[in-house]
């Protein structure tokens, strides 16, 4: 999305890349997915993380990754690890103990539990730069989650 005003969130700034993370069983979504408010999780394919996830060919994790959070409620969100300011596969955020998505390289900070994302402070704050959001769902199967782009 363009920035059209002096509120609007660009979270159009990461190049696009495929995003296919599949929660094939209600188990693997109770092993490697998020069950309750506030909790999070990274998906690196290239750095097969976590460890022991069921890593296929057709699994993609986005540009930098992706990090999976359940908001406030309790419903999962998906988003690019990748730094929309940095705008490198390597430079991350990570949750902070504010429970922010934090760049460890320019301090921007995201609200991924109740702002979708939203730039909070730093200079994602003053260009308006928020993370890029994926899309979390049912699977093909009806019976666990997967993770895609919009």
């Amino acid at each position: 999305m363009g920035i059209s005003s002096c509120h609007s969130v660009d979270d159009d700034r990461i190049p696009v890349a495929p995003v296919n993370v599949v929660f094939s069983t209600v188990a693997d979504w109770d092993i490697y997915g998020v069950s309750g408010a506030m909790q999070s999780r990274r998906f690196i394919r290239e750095l097969r993380e976590p460890r022991a996830f069921a890593w296929t060919a057709n699994t993609f994790t986005g540009f930098g990754g992706i990090l999976l959070v359940s908001d406030v409620m309790g419903e999962p969100l998906a988003y690019d690890l990748a730094c929309p300011v940095e705008c490198k596969a390597d430079t991350r955020v990570e949750i902070d103990e504010q429970m922010l998505a934090r760049c460890p390289v320019c301090g921007s900070t995201y609200d991924v539990f109740s702002l979708n994302g939203a730039p909070v402070s730093g200079p994602a704050a003053r260009d308006h730069y928020g993370l890029r959001p994926y899309h979390v769902g049912p699977s093909r199967n009806g019976t666990a989650y997967r993770i895609i782009s919009y």
